[in-house]
């Protein structure tokens, strides 16, 4: 429990944060980038079930970071990197991998990207180990430590 318990202590404190930085983020790469992270969230076992989809699709509407987008266009970007996963999951994971990594040069909108990664994936109360590695990937291309975010 402990564990859990520090995930979401952590989780809240990342959210807190996010939210004084969303409107600086207000731009397209971050906006691609994070429904990318989102999509590697729900398919980080290879496959995505439509009732993790439909979760967390939920979960994105209702992150206040990503308010400031439009939530149509927000629901078609999810869905655009989710089909790709859904085809193809070694493809549509470079794709959605380059998506975010184009945020490597913006350090801050990257890791804030990390965060909405480990946000979304604790958000079931189950941080696993493909979910880590998803977040881990997206560490790794935008050239942050994972042990930043203690991953």
């Amino acid at each position: 429990m402990a564990f859990w318990d520090n995930l979401k202590s952590k989780t809240t404190e990342m959210n807190g944060q996010l939210k004084t930085k969303a409107k600086q983020f207000a731009n397209k790469d971050f906006a691609n980038a994070s429904m990318a992270m989102c999509a590697l969230i729900a398919a980080a076992d290879g496959k995505i079930d439509p009732s993790e989809r439909s979760k967390t699709a939920g979960l994105i509407m209702s992150n206040d970071v990503l308010s400031v987008f439009a939530p149509d266009d927000l629901r078609q970007k999810f869905d655009f990197y989710c089909d790709k996963l859904d085809r193809d999951y070694d493809f549509g994971k470079v794709e959605a991998v380059s998506a975010i990594s184009r945020l490597k040069p913006k350090q801050d909108q990257a890791r804030a990207v990390v965060q909405i990664g480990i946000i979304i994936g604790g958000a079931d109360g189950d941080f696993d180990d493909d979910e880590r590695q998803a977040v881990k990937d997206a560490c790794f291309a935008v050239g942050i430590a994972p042990a930043e975010f203690d991953l």
